[in-house]
């Protein structure tokens, strides 16, 4: 029964291996779906809710980069727009985001944001050197989704002078096997480079990189080789594509290969994940033995590796690098041919941003829909990343992130408070005085520790819910100028230390009886 399991196993993986490209394909701003290099592409109408659709004026080569998506710069420094994409939460993903800024906010160089993603704070995005060479800008990253949305966010900053704007943005589902040597429940990866060595065409990527990572070309200029294209790598989990084993920087003679990569200074205090590739198209039956004993910036990587045609990669998953790096292959001691190199992959390591306690979310998202027009960066995560938490919220630190303050007040809201305002059950003051939401007083006797509820100058109606009087540190209730009716319970008009306000207005409603 082995072989024919065996062969059952092989079919199953060519049938995967002929699949189309599963993932989600976004074309910021537009507003028809298209077809690109055999992707397909659909509108972002269906993921967002905010920002205005614009076109370039100018041509653009790539069609995707024809429309974008702009957020509004003016009051909402530190304020987070966010792309929810429905994912499956036991799997990691790859994240691109591409930009093109064609001029659309009017200043000749493009502004500088943040992105994000749920709650991790992922890289400042700063295209304006790309863009004046007229080329796009793409970012990309590995990151194991906390909800089941997958929140991309961008946001400005104080170096922000015109509106953020994004052009497309991808979302691919990745296999268990691919970077599994990182703990994504702790961190995420951001791409710094990644390059098929000795190549000079244009950057790989689907169909030829099943998951349509970007292998772009470095060092056509630096002692590149072609090699057999029968080479029949297997068995490196991280599946780069054949492509890249077809060219190679190498020395004919035995001596060491020094590279300049990743290419431009790294600043310091971080740590990289590092990958590098590796195949041979000569066997060592042929007489000739080429290992390599691999330095970065001196440091001893990786001795004596033995390259051979089925491939290998060496990795690092947290390798401390700055500045200008340079990356060494000597040939081992014994070795009688030169180094070589195909591919290699530079992440940084982020530091995963954690998440909302999930109850809070819910309540919050619950509390969001019964707004009829809440705050435009509510979504994504409501406290994560900490200087991004939605308009009006409040949360606490630490390992366990609540939501402990509302205050929207006089931001002209409108609609009702939805009851799963009662399940913020660390909430100490909810503030949404001045507003026109309407509907009744949910009953908030599971918030124990509320001490400040204001929701004056509202439309609100029905009686005042007893149980407002046994909340033992609510000290402030403010809820004149609304439409209340019935009695003031006893239990609020007679407890020690709260501030009452239920006048003016509010003339249907009766002060208690004696």
């Amino acid at each position: 029964m082995i072989a024919p399991l065996l062969f059952l196993l092989f079919l199953l993986l060519l049938i995967s291996f002929s699949q189309p490209l599963r993932g989600v394909f976004i074309d910021c701003g537009a507003n028809v779906e298209s077809t690109v290099n055999g992707l397909e592409w659909v509108p972002d109408t269906s993921y967002i809710s905010t920002g205005t659709s614009k076109n370039l004026a100018q041509e653009v080569l790539i069609p995707t980069l024809a429309t974008l998506r702009t957020f509004h710069l003016q009051n909402n420094v530190f304020k987070k727009f966010c792309y929810e994409i429905p994912v499956d939460r036991t799997r990691k993903y790859l994240v691109r985001t591409t930009y093109y800024y064609g001029g659309v906010n009017g200043n000749v160089n493009p502004p500088v944001f943040d992105q994000i993603v749920d709650g991790t704070l992922w890289s400042v995005v700063n295209t304006t050197e790309d863009y004046l060479s007229g080329n796009l800008s793409y970012y990309e990253g590995v990151f194991m989704p906390t909800g089941k949305n997958l929140s991309v966010c961008l946001a400005a900053n104080t170096y922000t002078d015109s509106d953020p704007f994004i052009s497309a943005l991808e979302v691919v589902p990745l296999w268990d096997q691919l970077y599994n040597s990182t703990d994504f429940k702790a961190n995420a990866l951001g791409l710094v480079a990644r390059h098929s060595f000795g190549y000079d065409e244009p950057v790989i990527g689907y169909p030829d990189d099943q998951f349509n990572r970007y292998w772009a070309p470095f060092g056509e200029y630096a002692f590149p080789q072609s090699t057999s294209q029968n080479l029949a790598v297997s068995g490196i989990w991280n599946l780069p594509p054949a492509k890249v084993f077809q060219t190679r920087l190498s020395r004919s003679l035995a001596v060491p290969l020094t590279l300049l990569w990743p290419p431009g200074p790294l600043p310091g205090s971080e740590s990289y994940y590092i990958a590098l590739y590796f195949a041979d198209d000569q066997s060592s039956a042929s007489g000739n033995s080429r290992t390599l004993d691999i330095t970065i910036n001196g440091v001893t990587y990786y001795n004596n590796l033995s390259v051979t045609p089925a491939g290998i990669v060496v990795f690092a998953n947290q390798w401390p690098l700055s500045g200008v790096t340079n990356l060494t292959l000597t040939p081992s001691p014994g070795s009688n041919v030169g180094p070589l190199i195909n591919a290699g992959e530079v992440f940084r390591v982020l530091q995963a941003g954690g998440k909302t306690l999930a109850r809070d979310v819910i309540a919050m998202i619950n509390l969001k829909r019964s707004f009829h027009n809440p705050p435009a960066d509510w979504s994504g995560d409501p406290c994560l990343p900490s200087q991004y938490s939605w308009t009006g919220v409040t949360c606490s630190e630490g390992a366990r992130i609540r939501v402990v303050s509302l205050n929207l007040t006089s931001l002209n809201l409108s609609g009702s408070i939805s009851s799963s305002i009662t399940r913020l059950t660390a909430l100490t003051s909810i503030l949404l005085g001045n507003n026109g939401l309407s509907g009744t007083i949910p009953d908030v006797s599971s918030l124990k520790g509320l001490e400040i509820l204001h929701l004056e100058d509202n439309h609100l109606s029905g009686t005042i819910p007893p149980s407002l009087g046994n909340l033992r540190n609510l000290r402030e209730l403010f809820l004149q100028n609304n439409n209340l009716t019935g009695q003031v319970p006893s239990n609020i008009t007679g407890k020690p230390g709260l501030t009452l306000r239920y006048t003016p207005g509010n003339p249907l409603l009766n002060p208690s009886q004696p």
